[in-house]
């Protein structure tokens, strides 16, 4: 066990150590360093002091390394709400297989509910070789702890080598929890995988300083290895429903699927007639709108479109508009035919969001925003001016 201790006959009561705890774990007794209950082992002292007249014991932890060789496959574990596959499953089931083809390998999915097994078949079509089927009135309804431990000791069964899933508000509360239960690394919030080709390490590569560079991560000496991965950044496969595969009843022990909270009803969010991600056409407001009474205009040119409403981060930051209308790094993916920015200035991290779409039209009073570097069409007009106008022209001529 760690542990910390003060040599009396070195220490000379200078105090260094006690200006340097974060914690104020340290007390002076008769000039004398003293550490308290609430140290945390943090070390900041030792290096403080100039005397080495603070000792820490460091309990090493015995090595976790395990040959790859004993983990084989890579797993998805499927997102379905009220017996709805999440899309950002079968565009991971896409990747994956191709991961999997790359590493000689079988791909497998877990899907856990109630009276969800037939969603077994949309799986293997989409490009899993096994179905891993957790079927219990227990999970008709996702918690946390429950799922957590069920793919957590799925896991511990059949030692995949790779586990993915989306970086959904699901996947985000999930597979934190089952990679301590397995003592594994993540990455969050990937945007690209691939395989090593010299080591047959997963690539991991995700957004990192605010979206200015891009990070690869690897974790050569840990099993499984395991990241989320953001909507709408891979490609599912044509469904194949002439493709076979194998479907695995599993049993997973009572006790594992008790929880502590309990599930009371889901509330639809009312302000968002289109889900972002799912939408073909997008018109999304920022900043230039000038308050949130101005949303109603593009909620307006939204609705002659049939289209989904988003937003940047600093109006959501600003409580105009919910959460789940922000696109961007720390929100949504989208990949629409038709993306409108609306008073978007364009920093990285909503470019991040949405620079993927097919077509990008931006309004801005500012010529030099950096958002008309990215757009497919500019307009340059104040966007309280422009939009009443685009959307009674719209009106005509749909």
């Amino acid at each position: 066990m760690s542990s910390i201790e003060v040599l009396e006959d070195r220490c000379v009561g200078c105090e260094l150590c006690v200006r340097a705890c974060l914690y104020d774990a340290i007390e002076m007794r008769d000039g004398v360093a003293v550490i308290k209950d609430n140290c945390t082992l943090c070390g900041a002292c030792v290096d403080a002091c100039k005397y080495d007249a603070i000792l820490l014991r460091r309990e090493t932890e015995p090595s976790r390394e395990e040959p790859p060789g004993e983990h084989r496959g890579v797993w998805v574990v499927a997102e379905q709400r009220g017996g709805e596959l999440h899309g950002v499953t079968l565009e991971l089931l896409g990747k994956g297989r191709e991961l999997a083809d790359t590493l000689g390998v079988g791909l497998g999915a877990v899907l856990l509910g109630h009276g969800v097994a037939g969603l077994a078949d949309t799986l293997v079509g989409a490009g899993a070789d096994r179905v891993y089927v957790v079927d219990d009135p227990r999970l008709d309804e996702y918690l946390d702890e429950p799922y957590a431990a069920a793919v957590a000791e799925l896991i511990e069964r059949h030692s995949p080598e790779i586990v993915l899933t989306g970086a959904t508000a699901i996947g985000r509360s999930l597979i934190p929890r089952v990679a301590i239960r397995v003592k594994a690394g993540l990455t969050a919030d990937c945007t690209g995988l691939a395989i090593d080709d010299e080591d047959g390490i997963l690539l991991q590569t995700r957004p990192a300083f605010g979206g200015n560079i891009l990070a690869t991560i690897v974790c050569p000496k840990h099993r499984p290895q395991m990241a989320t991965v953001r909507h709408k950044v891979m490609t599912p496969l044509e469904p194949d429903d002439s493709r076979t595969g194998e479907i695995v009843r599993e049993n997973v022990a009572a006790e594992l699927l008790e929880s502590r909270s309990s599930f009371v009803e889901f509330v639809e969010d009312p302000t968002q007639a289109v889900n972002i991600a799912e939408a073909d056409v997008i018109v999304s407001g920022g900043r230039g709108l000038g308050g949130p009474e101005n949303f109603e205009l593009v909620e307006g040119l939204a609705r002659v479109l049939g289209g989904a409403v988003g937003a940047s981060r600093a109006v959501v930051d600003a409580g105009w508009i919910p959460y789940s209308h922000q696109v961007g790094q720390t929100g949504k993916t989208v990949q629409p035919k038709l993306y409108i920015a609306c008073g978007i200035s364009g920093a990285v991290q909503h470019l991040a969001g949405m620079q993927s779409s097919k077509v990008i039209v931006a309004i801005n009073k500012d010529p030099d925003a950096p958002i008309f570097e990215h757009a497919t069409f500019g307009i340059v007009g104040d966007v309280k001016e422009v939009l009443p106008a685009l959307t009674r022209r719209l009106e005509r001529e749909l």
